[in-house]
């Protein structure tokens, strides 16, 4: 489909990926809603974007994030939203497991991205980060799937961690996970799940700790008390 201006394409079909691919020449006139025979296409307004600060981008058209929270040494950072506003993708950045590609089409390199943060407090935290000197521990997201990587009891795995009975057994007891030391790890509900996950989080030596969604299946009680064992952490980056 043209554009009146310049007869530049809105939509068109991509060989290469197989479908068409609607570019950001659309003006939403609703046109290709209508003509699709199968219903596949939905035109949502969304807020203008920022002009600059776009640090990662999924594909054409895709998500883009914009800027990143500031992690400081000793402090606890929560970050708050709706989901799909990119708090996983903010974590994989911080934890290193997700290089930015500052929203281009051509290769970035560690340099580059160092430079695109010169001048705020991230440009030495990823330059540590990239060169190996800041450990992380990252909890993830989907704590369901922790039995099918992980066997044995509460504590075997605390053991594992910690190394010492005695420090597996102090935070099963600030994380409200002594009743449980002896119950299979596919034994457990969600939540249970959830503090072992903290737990084993919390056991590792590392410089920053990340949590992704840690109240997951949390009561209002265990919510507090896992709040306040993340408040003691080093550094804590919380989604």
């Amino acid at each position: 489909m043209p554009n009146r201006e310049g007869g530049k394409r809105a939509i068109y079909m991509d060989e290469q990926l197989g479908h068409p691919v609607i570019t950001d020449l659309c003006t939403a006139c609703g046109i290709c809603v209508r003509k699709c025979p199968f219903e596949a296409i939905t035109i949502v307004n969304l807020p203008s974007e920022l002009g600059e600060d776009c640090v990662h981008q999924y594909g054409p058209s895709g998500f883009k994030l914009f800027r990143l929270p500031m992690p400081k040494l000793g402090r606890v950072l929560g970050i708050i939203g709706q989901n799909a506003m990119g708090k996983t993708t903010i974590a994989k950045i911080l934890a290193g497991e997700l290089r930015p590609n500052l929203c281009t089409n051509s290769q970035v390199g560690t340099e580059d991205i160092i430079r695109f943060f010169r001048g705020t407090e991230l440009q030495p935290y990823l330059t540590r980060l990239y060169r190996g000197e800041v450990k992380v521990v990252h909890k993830p997201q989907y704590i369901e799937l922790i039995p099918m990587y992980v066997r044995g009891t509460v504590k075997d795995i605390l053991m594992k961690i910690s190394g010492n009975e005695e420090d597996a057994v102090k935070i099963a007891e600030k994380l409200n996970l002594t009743h449980l030391l002896n119950r299979d790890v596919n034994k457990l509900s969600g939540g249970e799940l959830q503090r072992l996950a903290i737990a084993a989080a919390l056991l590792k030596n590392a410089d920053t700790y990340i949590f992704d969604e840690p109240t997951t299946h949390l009561d209002i009680v265990e919510r507090l008390r896992v709040a306040r064992q993340l408040r003691i952490s080093p550094v804590v980056i919380s989604t």
